[in-house]
C-alpha cells in the first residue's frame, strides 16, 4: 500500500509536469502556424524518450539508490503530468474535424510511431551509459 509519502510525491509531480507541458505548449503555439497539433506532439514524443531513459537506468542501476520516490514523483508524476494521451486524441479529433483528415491521420500514426521510437531512442541511450 502507498503511503501519504508516495501521493504527495505523485501529486507534486503531476502539478508540476502539468505546468511544464502547459509552457511549452503554449511556447510552442505561439512560434507556429498551421493545422498540425507541434505542441502536442513534441511533449508527448520528448516524455516518451525520457520515460524510455529514466524507466531503463531505473531498472539497469538506480532502483537501489532512488526508489520509489523516483518512480512517485518523476515517472508517474512529473512525466505523467507532462505527456497526456488525452490532449493527443482530442488534438487529432480536431484537426479532423476542420477537414484537414490527411493531417489528422499523420498525427495519428505519426505520433504513435514517434513516441515509440523515442521510447526506444531513450531505451538504447540509457543501456549505452548505464
Amino acid at each position: 500500500m502507498p503511503t501519504i509519502t508516495t501521493f504527495i510525491w505523485v501529486f507534486v509531480g503531476g502539478a508540476l509536469g502539468s505546468l511544464l507541458r502547459w509552457s511549452l505548449g503554449s511556447a510552442i503555439s505561439k512560434r507556429t502556424t498551421g493545422k498540425f497539433p507541434l505542441g502536442t506532439f513534441v511533449i508527448n514524443v520528448t516524455g516518451a524518450f525520457v520515460m524510455g531513459l529514466l524507466s531503463t537506468l531505473m531498472a539497469v542501476d538506480w532502483r537501489d539508490r532512488h526508489g520509489s520516490f523516483f518512480t512517485a514523483f518523476v515517472l508517474t508524476g512529473l512525466l505523467g503530468g507532462y505527456t497526456t494521451f488525452s490532449s493527443y486524441e482530442l488534438d487529432a479529433v480536431t484537426v479532423y474535424n476542420k477537414q484537414a483528415r490527411g493531417v489528422a491521420l499523420l498525427y495519428w500514426i505519426g505520433s504513435v510511431a514517434a513516441g515509440l521510437m523515442a521510447a526506444a531512442l531513450g531505451w538504447w541511450v540509457a543501456m549505452q551509459i548505464g
